[in-house]
Formats: structure tokens, sequence, C-alpha cells
């Protein structure tokens, strides 16, 4: 097998350390565009240090933890630019979280400071009242915080954006962002940051259990930018970066970091669903980078305006989260050019990408070959000691600078992922894979999402990537169940969300259309026992199909 690509030289650079040395550059140089509003990179870092400033006032010290309970949006950048600032960790919050699941997340961490969006925390501010212990104060932002007079009072005469009244408190302190910050000291702050100190505090998903809080280091994440930059050859100051990844998930750092690092223009879309507006501001500012989901390329395709931006400067279109089917890849190439369709891998514990398929050099239905200084074996999923030969299955495990140093107050499930292998301590990722000859890797699975029936095994990856070859298929998903019959084995469920064409056939017809499909195409083993034909199949904050919400009926 291939050798291991040396790691190229991570600079001993913080964030706050790289954006300042881009204002001394280039004061001017844009760097966020928002709702056609657009921020240069000397605005960004004044913004930050009045609100460094201000956190210091409200009793934020070096070391506490800062959350970030926000859409894709300016404050999300002033806010962990600010932290960082200050020598404090950052967290993000998903926008998706209910009262519950943000008091364990906010306990957890230990948060001592709560960065919000006015329309996310009003709704569940009763119920957080007195539940966030740790906590010195709460900043609400709004929306509409950077768009000019004339537009605020447009948005409000129109009720385009509502009015939020904040139930009365008696346990958490508010205070507002944007009077806040305007009226703040603009000192530069500047706090040293240790390539090894923790630097992100990020939470996995996790299919049981609560989520686990990824502890990454400054080193971790900067790491991982120099290795996705060893793929492209990104130009300082001359870059557009497109993509809608949010940015409390891992995925979508790694795009906030690449762009501040190469001092791109990030252009940031609150809603990632609003493909308008997303193609919109990309036929002004037409993009060098894209980063999406497969689901979201899917939603580009079926918006007219995506056919109308300019691709010609288009370096690569990175898709990660969720394979990205054959076929989907083709038509998004009719348009903005072939070659430059990536598919990548990685997780929250790899800061986060460990794999790229090299643009021009891809290999569809492949997660590509190995990032430089990382380390990637595959090994027998059920010992996890013994390496399996070329094009074999089994754990994928990775031993590499990106590799994060355990989840935080979890030492017992942190000894557990991370593990001695070949004299290196190895994440084992809980993902079933194979690699060829070549080094690319082809994800066959989640080990808990892997099926046996009758003594085989059941990828239901495989079977779903098969099943878009039915048009009449929107989205589909094998979740397996114990067979009470039959001790050890499961039974293969298929749940179902029906295209335009497959709701103007009926259900029972569709039904029929898959299981004669699945006969044909499938080994016996394979096919589903029981097809559920349902309205909607949930998805995560970044697009994969939920499977965790899917397991809970079956």
């Amino acid at each position: 097998m291939p050798d291991m690509q040396p790691m190229p030289p991570v600079p001993d650079e913080s964030i706050p350390a790289i954006v300042e040395r881009h204002v001394a550059e280039a004061p001017d140089a844009p760097c966020i565009y928002y709702l056609g509003v657009t921020l240069t990179i000397g605005q960004v870092d004044d913004l930050a240090n009045r609100l460094a400033n201000r956190m210091r006032e409200l009793g934020v010290e070096r070391g506490d933890v800062v959350g970030l309970h926000l859409p894709n949006s300016p404050q999300y950048v002033i806010g962990l630019l600010a932290a960082a600032k200050l020598g404090c960790p950052a967290s993000g919050v998903s926008p998706l979280l209910k009262a519950d699941e943000i008091v364990y997340q906010v306990g957890n961490a230990h948060i001592r400071f709560l960065i919000t969006l006015d329309q996310l925390f009003a709704p569940v501010a009763a119920q957080l009242d007195g539940r966030l212990p740790t906590v010195r104060a709460v900043m609400m932002s709004g929306p509409i915080d950077f768009l000019p007079g004339w537009k605020k009072w447009l948005a409000s005469v129109t009720g385009k954006v509502p009015k939020v009244a904040l139930p009365a408190l008696t346990h958490v302190r508010c205070v507002s962002f944007w009077p806040d910050i305007n009226h703040a000291d603009n000192t530069r702050v500047f706090e040293p940051c240790r390539m090894e100190d923790v630097f992100m505090i990020q939470y996995t998903g996790g299919t049981t259990g609560n989520p686990k809080g990824a502890e990454l280091s400054l080193r971790n994440i900067m790491s991982n930018v120099v290795q996705n930059e060893t793929v492209v050859n990104y130009d300082v100051g001359n870059e557009t970066f497109a993509s809608v990844l949010p940015w409390f998930h891992i995925a979508g750092l790694s795009a906030l970091f690449m762009g501040l690092r190469k001092r791109a223009l990030m252009l940031v879309v609150p809603n990632p669903r609003d493909v308008k507006s997303y193609c919109q501001a990309m036929l002004k500012h037409p993009p060098t980078v894209l980063g999406n989901v497969p689901t979201l390329y899917q939603m580009l395709l079926s918006e007219p305006l995506f056919r109308q931006v300019d691709f010609s400067r288009l370096k690569v279109a990175v898709s990660g989260a969720a394979p990205a089917p054959v076929e989907l890849i083709r038509k998004v190439e009719e348009i903005i050019g072939h070659g430059k369709f990536c598919e990548a891998y990685g997780l929250t514990e790899t800061s986060p990408t460990l794999t790229m398929n090299p643009p021009g050099r891809a290999r569809p239905g492949t997660i590509g070959l190995a990032l430089p200084g990382t380390d990637i074996r595959i090994v027998d999923a059920e010992t996890g000691n013994k390496e399996m030969p070329a094009d074999e299955p089994g754990e994928l495990i990775v031993n590499g600078p990106q590799v994060f140093r355990g989840y935080l107050g979890l030492p017992d499930e942190s000894n557990r992922a991370l593990r001695s292998f070949g004299g290196k301590t190895c994440f084992y990722t809980g993902d079933v894979a194979r690699k060829d000859k070549d080094g690319y890797i082809t994800i066959c699975d989640r080990a808990k999402d892997m099926l046996i029936v009758g003594g085989y095994k059941v990828f239901s990856v495989e079977v779903e990537n098969k099943l878009k070859e039915i048009d009449e298929i929107e989205l589909s998903a094998i979740i397996g169940t114990p067979d009470e019959e039959r001790p050890g084995n499961d039974i293969v469920n298929l749940y179902v969300q029906l295209s335009d064409a497959g709701k103007a056939l009926g259900d029972d017809a569709v039904h029929d259309k898959i299981l004669a499909y699945c006969r044909d195409k499938m080994a016996p083993f394979k096919v589903p026992k029981y097809i559920h034909i349902v309205a909607q199949i949930p998805l995560t904050p970044v697009g994969k199909v939920d499977k965790k919400a899917l397991r809970k009926p079956a």
C-alpha cells in the first residue's frame, strides 16, 4: 500500500494572530458577505476586540468556555474570535437543540458565557431560567444587527423580522450584543494561546446516550487546516468561500478557519435550505470554493439560479457528511465543471478531515486518499488488533496531528476511542471501510449500522446507494431490528421517502417496484423484509439521514 505522505509544517500561530496579520497587510479586505452587507477583516477584528472587552467586564476570564448558540452569521465569527483573544475555548451549541439539550451541553462544557440569537433563545428562555448555573451572562443578538438603519426599519414595518419579546427572567442575566459592542472599548485584546491548549469543545451527536464533548486543541485545528490546503492551491486574498455547512458543526468550522487563514471572502447564509439566497450571493460574488452536503447539492440542482452562477474561477466543490451518488456528481459537474467535485471524509474527533478525493483524480464512490500526516489502517472489526489486507473491510482507525485529545470528563470513553496500535495512539472511528492497493478508501458502513443476517454482513450504505437507481426514491435508510426468532441476527427494515415520481405512482406500486428490484439486484439476505414508506426521513443538522431518530419507532 502507498506510504503515508509527510506532514507539512504547521505555523505556531493562533486564529487571532492570523487575523491581526491580515489586518496589518490589508485592513479593507472583504471578509464576510451577509444579507447584502460586507464586513472587512479590519471591521471584524475591531468588533472582536470590542466584544472581548465587554466580555471581560461581564466577568469572563482566560480559560472560561464560551458557548455560540447561533446560526451562521457575523456574530459567530466575531464571538469565536473574541473568545480566542481572551484565551477561552469555544463550544458550538446547535440552534436545533431543545431546552433540556441546551441545559446538558452548557452544564457538561461548563459554559460561562453564552452568545445567542434572540429568535432562538426567547422561546426556551423560561425553561432555561434557573437551570444554567455556570453561565455568568447570556448575550442576545439579532439577525439584522449588521444591516443599515433603513433596512432594519423596512424589515420591522414589513414584518419580515418579527420583534422578539423576552419573558421576565430571575436567574439569567441577559445583555444585548449590538448596543454593547458599539459602546465597548476597542483596545486590542490578545491572550497568548499555546498549540496544545483546548481551542474548541465540539459535541458529537452519538447514536446512544448523551453527546460527548470532543476536546480539540489549537494544534489539532491548525494541523487539519494545513492538511486540507495541500489538496487545493489556495491564494491568500483571492478566494471566495461559498460554504453553507453550519459552523456549530466541525465541518463548517473547518471551512471557516481555512477562510480566515487565507483571507477569503466568506458568503454567509444563515439558513442553508434557502438556496435562492445562497445562489443570489454566489451570483454577486462568484465562488472559488463550494462546501456542502449531498442533500444541499441536490437542492441546488432544483434552483434555476444555480445554473446562472459563474463557476469559471471555482477550484473545488467539497462534499462530505454522507456519500454522494455518482449520478449527483455527474449532474453537479455539468454545471460547475468536470473534475471539480471532491468528496471528503472526517469526524468531529479528527478536526475533521481525514481523507479527500484529489480534484481531477477522484474516484467516485470512494472517500479518496489519506491527507498528509494521516496514518489510516483498516483493522479487524471484532478485535481491533489485526490489520486487514487490501480490499477487505474492517474498522477504520487513524493516527495523526488532527486527532483529538479525548472526550471532556469521560476518561473511560476516551480510553475506548483512543487505543494503541502498532506503537501509535489511534482513534477507533467505528466506521467500517476498505482500502484498495492504491490507497483509495471506501466507507462500507458505520459499525453500529452494519447488520448481521444469517451470519452474513449487510452494509446499509451499500444497499442505500444501490436504491438510488430507483427514480421513485428521494431518500432511503436501512435500519436493523433484532430478529427474536434468531438471536444474534437482524431484520432488514427499509425506510423510504418518495420523490415526485414516487408520489405520482403511489405507495403500493412503489413498494412492489422496490421489492422486485431488490430481489433482482441483491443477495437474498440483503433484501428488506419490511418496507416503510414515510412522509419524510429525518435529517441531522448537517443533512445526514438521522438513523438515531428512525430507530426509535423501529
